[in-house]
């Protein structure tokens, strides 16, 4: 989705609607206020005789009226304004999204800029306005035989004063975050006998011809010269190519160290030998959620052409079963050299990450953040309100809470004390690949901690946060919004 800016009084605006906020209990902000005038008192007349008492996402759409140039006006709850906040902001612009969508309109255009957010700007305002809105009129119909009789709404972000550059920085950076977030949506959407691993490395190179990128495919037999020996464990049971994908993306000095963004993409997990019961198997499409927020990310940061350098490194392959298959008991040699006893072929996602994570090392990265729906365990410890954050430095874990706070796209800091080691030890081989049931997650991230203790790392466990189920099933996208807002920080554009 584009968006543009229009500047000028929200009355003289012709356009199939105008969006204008409303606090509760019944206050107009100004440019509610600027349209009541033009209409001589209707709005405030509506709003006195209870019609709209302006609660936090609620929405009353009015036809034409007399002195606003625009076909139709939406009100829009905005809650209590001592209240009102980032939060708040982004789930109004959703709710109007929403709301027009069940209208007629083809345009909309957006009062929100100058809203008051505590210690935020116009420029800030028209960020979170593009992500969300992007969010909300997110759909995938690719694969409907009439998706091409969907309408597309226009949207576009109204100043009431003269044009400003803040409020149009800001709005390209929302679509960009936006577009990277509908990439990551697009793939996760996927259904695995299309979005195989061989896809999601041409995807990488189409993105790389298309911002000027480097993009390496490596295939099985160069990550056997590696010894990548657990990734190429997990792929022995399917006849789909694994494929191991590096994208850079050099927007800094060139002698900067990059952020490396490592994703875990098993683009079909059955758990193997360890077989899934049936139930919501479909749902293992989105095992490789990692992988797509790797790409959505660099997509969001190339598009915005930030002043950072990026390396993300994708594993892929299927976690199936089959006669050459992985079993429970047998022991495989990481790239590290480690020796693993596989002893539920099910948790295969740290076993594809531990080569990933020691192939990083060549690119002597200032931090690396691997992203996997690692752990069912996390989605009992956080629900699908949180992600799990675990960190081997305090100030990289800190930089990510804030910058999932900044976005909406919270994680919360779990243990990753040695304690927990105790659980992964293996009579037979140096470590196992489960530690039991409990602290299921953490135990993971003691795993993976294993191949990370020669740089910063972070590890985002999102198996709770990456997609909805039920009857609104899809991608949720995250943390595209977390990773690409930490990078706009650590870059210094936010």
């Amino acid at each position: 989705m584009e968006f543009s800016t229009k500047a000028g009084t929200p009355e003289k605006q012709k356009a199939g609607c105008v969006v204008i906020g409303i606090f509760e209990p019944r206050r107009l902000s100004d440019a509610a206020t600027a349209l009541d005038r033009a209409a001589q008192g209707r709005i405030k007349a509506i709003v006195r005789q209870g019609d709209f008492e302006g609660k936090l996402t609620s929405t009353l759409l009015l036809p034409a009226i007399e002195g606003i140039a625009a076909r139709r006006v939406l009100l829009l709850g905005l809650g209590k304004p001592a209240e009102f906040g980032a939060r708040q902001l982004r789930d109004a612009v959703r709710a109007a999204v929403r709301a027009l969508g069940e209208s007629g309109a083809e345009d909309a255009l957006f009062y929100v800029a100058e809203l008051h957010v505590q210690g935020r700007s116009a420029g800030w305002n028209a960020l979170q306005f593009a992500t969300a809105a992007g969010d909300a009129s997110y759909r995938f119909d690719a694969l409907k035989s009439k998706n091409n009789q969907r309408r597309r709404l226009r949207l576009g972000l109204g100043v009431m004063g003269k044009p400003n550059r803040a409020v149009a920085a800001g709005l390209a950076q929302g679509s960009a975050l936006a577009h990277g977030m509908s990439l990551a949506k697009d793939l996760g959407n996927l259904p695995s006998n299309i979005c195989t691993p061989s896809y999601l490395a041409r995807t990488a190179t189409e993105l790389a011809k298309q911002y000027k990128l480097r993009c390496q495919v490596l295939d099985h037999a160069e990550m056997e010269k590696l010894r990548m020996g657990a990734l190429l464990a997990v792929t022995k049971g399917s006849r789909e190519p694994p494929k191991f994908i590096v994208l850079h993306y050099q927007g800094g000095d060139k002698k900067a160290k990059p952020i490396a963004l490592v994703g875990k993409g098993i683009t079909f997990d059955t758990g193997g030998i360890s077989i899934k019961p049936s139930a919501e198997m479909d749902e293992m499409k989105y095992d490789m959620s990692g992988a797509g927020s790797v790409l959505g990310t660099i997509k969001a940061v190339a598009q915005m052409e930030l002043p950072i350098n990026v390396v993300g490194v994708i594993p892929s392959c299927e976690n199936m079963p089959d006669g050459t298959a992985i079993k429970p008991g047998d022991i495989v040699t990481s790239m590290s050299g480690q020796t693993i006893e596989i002893l539920n072929t099910d948790a295969e996602g740290r076993l594809i990450l531990c080569d990933a994570l020691t192939y990083v090392e060549r690119f002597e990265p200032a931090a690396v953040i691997d992203i996997a729906t690692l752990t069912g365990a996390c989605v009992i410890a956080l629900g699908a309100v949180a992600s799990g954050l675990y960190a081997n430095d305090e100030q990289l874990a800190e930089h990510l809470l804030a910058a999932g706070q900044e976005s909406g796209d919270r994680a919360w800091r779990m243990p990753l004390w040695d304690d927990y080691q105790e659980q992964i030890k293996s009579p037979f081989a140096d470590m196992a690949n489960i530690g039991g049931r409990p602290a299921g997650s953490v135990t993971a991230a003691c795993f993976l901690a294993r191949f990370t203790e020669n740089y910063r790392w972070a590890h985002l466990d999102i198996a709770g946060t990456a997609w909805r189920s039920g009857k609104d099933k899809g991608s949720t996208a995250r943390p595209v919004p977390m990773l690409t807002t930490f990078l706009m920080q650590r870059a210094g554009v936010l």
